[in-house]
């Protein structure tokens, strides 16, 4: 097991995003709601609270990977609403952090959901994905 440090349970990060065009489904391919925070931004807006939290905290070579998320995405957000996601520890076993997640805008909450985040060797992780890279380059298709 890696030195990480001590990922305690209740550790929390908020962070915001104003919606704008960007964050739409019509940019994800996902139909004619030109006006509503799509679900991969909120789900982009979670890992990011995720990463700052954790990450930064991290010795030198190492990053936290998505491992697994399971979000709901409750009620619509507007272009221009701002979107708040509160992200807290909820257990850390020296390796794995679990998450949960609280999206909320002005008038209340709109999603929410957990989030596994594992402690990886950057390097390690690049010379792992080489290897398979490599791998498939062999197979016909």
């Amino acid at each position: 097991m890696i030195d990480t440090p001590k990922f305690e349970v209740g550790e929390s990060i908020t962070v915001q995003k104003v919606v704008n065009e960007h964050d739409t489904g019509l940019n994800y391919g996902t139909g004619k709601l030109k006006e509503f925070f799509a679900m991969p931004s909120l789900m982009a807006l979670m890992i990011e609270g995720s990463t700052k939290l954790l990450d930064d905290r991290l010795p030198e070579g190492f990053v936290t990977v998505g491992y697994q998320a399971c979000i709901t995405h409750e009620k619509p957000s507007m272009i221009g609403e701002t979107v708040s996601v509160k992200v807290e520890v909820k257990k850390f076993d020296g390796n794995r952090v679990e998450l949960e997640m609280l999206a909320y805008d002005e008038v209340g909450i709109v999603g929410k959901g957990t989030h596994v985040r594992a402690v990886v060797n950057k390097t390690s992780l690049i010379k792992r994905a080489e290897k398979r890279e490599e791998r498939l380059s062999s197979l016909d298709f």
